[in-house]
């Protein structure tokens, strides 16, 4: 009867297990917003201590590994060390983790459903720390986001919510990641609307503002309510002193082009490697930070510390200039290796030095009319965020809730203006865009992000008519007569490589190459193609360009992924005139 008993458990266990499922999928959908509710709250808690204990571990234990008085051998070998080991964790385990953090949660939030794994949280929150605190000259800021990010999916799914709502989660975690990671919870509810989302107005603004606020209290219970930086007050000396700030825009916009230029070109450079060299490229940016560090103790780690010394005009103009030069260097080849980190952190150090140094100039030819070095690195901090970064606004509201003080806010916003001006008309893609770019990514523009209706999701249908690569053209006019489209996707093994008409087909033959593969007719890599949240009139436009009368619908995360085609009849008959078009 015991043997009864015992083999009878696991049926119940199950049992047991299906009905509560079925309790808890009821109560999602009566109660649904409550859950969310409630989950915004704890997902706020938990992203405010993740963040912390980021912030004691890169700190503290980096002025353990390497401290200031101590041996440069040290300096030396540390960072070498941290990033071989990380780079080999990063490519056994956690290859997902790798970079700033920003651009992979845009991916989640719109190529993967909103998808961040369990293993890539550990593992970014461990190899950022790691790596941090190794020395290299990172930030932590980009790591955090996507490690808030990917705690509110994971809660998410581990609940049961609908994709959708998953999706509504991670900036809701990204912001919370911010107001813990600067102390400043409402430039957090900005960033998260404005890069993350990209949409100022978005329904998930209560629930942001909510986990963010959460964040920040839970950041001041456990750490005190300490600024990021420790400032004077500043005061505009003389209205003519507003032309020194926009001239530092001007040099603030093409610093911001040269970092970001350099970063892509040599990241770019570093990928066309083989695979299986992943896991020791980091150690190119850890032997040079170890180098230079040696000799310029600055350099290493994220160096918040000098900084404050520039903010307080503390440090000299030869070493402020030093830092930016070497600075922008060594963060592009750290980043562009491979190295777990982001550029939040650089973005503001870069800003801090070249404000630092315009600040020295301007005292030097301008005495006793112009303001301290210090209030120049200040605006120089917001103004290299908004180049790098492209979110001007978010600078503006950062740095005022950093200093809390009105009087840097004119001289701010105009420095930030032309900045993000000159970058973004020398840099038309913004890094974030590029970075997810290079690793086969496409993230949606700003207008297709807001457009809500009339998108390609909306008209498009399964995809038929396929032709294969391999085939002839004379195989494929026989496969198509009598088709009702004069258009068709052309796959091989890996998916969609091109599209073809049947006026391509006609000419081919006419010209004598019937026997020509359907391969060599198209490009893989630039064919005519739109993505699900595309408006319907650029599908129009790219049919008009290309004179087809069929695209292929394929995903963000991978080009050659057929999910569906949309038809120029499609497009039409969602706008209505199907019947005149009969007529």
């Amino acid at each position: 009867m015991e043997g009864t008993i015992l083999s009878s458990s696991p049926q119940v266990a199950r049992a047991w297990l299906r009905a509560s499922s079925k309790q808890w999928t009821a109560v999602l959908r009566e109660r649904e917003e409550q859950v969310f509710l409630v989950l915004t709250l704890v997902i706020g808690a938990l992203v405010g201590a993740a963040v912390v204990a980021f912030i004691l571990l890169t700190e503290r234990f980096g002025a353990r590994l390497y401290p200031a008085g101590g041996m440069g051998l040290r300096r030396l070998l540390v960072p070498v060390a941290g990033s071989l080991g990380m780079g080999y964790l990063l490519y056994r385990y956690f290859p997902d983790a790798r970079g700033s953090g920003v651009p992979q949660t845009k991916a989640a939030l719109y190529a993967r459903e909103g998808r961040i794994s369990l293993a890539t949280v550990i593992g970014k929150f461990f190899c950022t720390s790691a790596t941090l605190a190794s020395g290299i000259p990172l930030g932590r800021e980009g790591p955090a986001v996507q490690v808030g990010a990917g705690i509110a999916s994971v809660l998410g799914r581990w609940l049961g919510l609908r994709p959708e709502r998953v999706k509504a989660l991670l900036p809701v975690g990204a912001s919370a990641a911010i107001a813990a990671a600067f102390n400043t919870p409402m430039a957090a509810v900005l960033f998260s609307l404005e890069e993350v989302v990209g949409d100022l107005h978005a329904p998930v603004l209560g629930s942001v503002v909510l986990a963010s606020a959460t964040s920040w209290a839970v950041l001041r219970l456990l750490l005190g309510n300490n600024p990021l930086f420790q400032v004077p007050q500043y005061q505009l000396l003389n209205p003519w002193e507003l032309g020194i700030y926009a001239i530092l825009g001007v040099a603030g916009g093409f610093v911001s082009v040269a970092f970001t230029k350099l970063l892509l070109w040599i990241r770019a450079n570093f990928l066309k490697f083989p695979k299986k060299t992943e896991w020791f490229r980091p150690v190119a940016g850890g032997v040079l930070v170890g180098i230079t560090g040696w000799f310029v103790p600055e350099l290493l780690g994220v160096g918040y510390n000098h900084v404050g010394a520039a903010l307080n005009g503390g440090m000299a103009l030869k070493l402020m200039a030093l830092l930016l030069v070497l600075k922008l260097v060594a963060v592009a080849i750290c980043y562009g290796s491979g190295n777990a980190g982001g550029i939040f952190g650089p973005s503001l150090f870069l800003g801090a030095m070249l404000g630092g140094v315009a600040g020295n100039v301007a005292n030097h030819f301008f005495p006793n009319t112009v303001g301290t070095p210090g209030a120049y690195a200040l605006v120089g901090m917001g103004t290299a965020f908004a180049g790098i970064v492209r979110a001007p606004m978010t600078s503006v509201l950062m740095i005022f809730e950093i200093t809390r003080d009105y009087a840097v806010i004119v001289p701010l916003m105009i420095s930030n203006l032309v900045s993000f001006f000159i970058s973004a008309r020398l840099q038309p893609n913004p890094i974030y865009e590029a970075l997810a770019h290079q690793d086969g990514i496409h993230l949606p523009k700003a207008e297709s992000r807001q457009g809500k209706r009339r998108q390609v999701n909306d008209a498009m249908r399964p995809p038929t008519g396929v032709l294969r690569a391999e085939m002839t053209v004379q195989e494929a006019l026989e496969k198509v007569t009598g088709s009702e489209f004069a258009s068709w996707p052309v796959c091989d093994d890996n998916g969609v490589v091109g599209v073809v008409s049947l006026q391509q087909l006609n000419d081919a033959a006419r010209e004598g190459s019937a026997s020509r593969r359907l391969s060599e007719l198209v490009d893989p890599d630039d064919f005519p193609h739109v993505h699900m949240d595309h408006p319907l009139h650029l599908a129009l436009e790219r049919m008009g360009s290309n004179q087809l009368d069929l695209l292929p619908v394929v995903s963000r995360a991978n080009q050659h992924q057929l999910r569906a085609v949309v038809t120029l009849e499609d497009v039409l008959a969602h706008y209505g005139v199907e019947k005149e078009v009969g007529k």
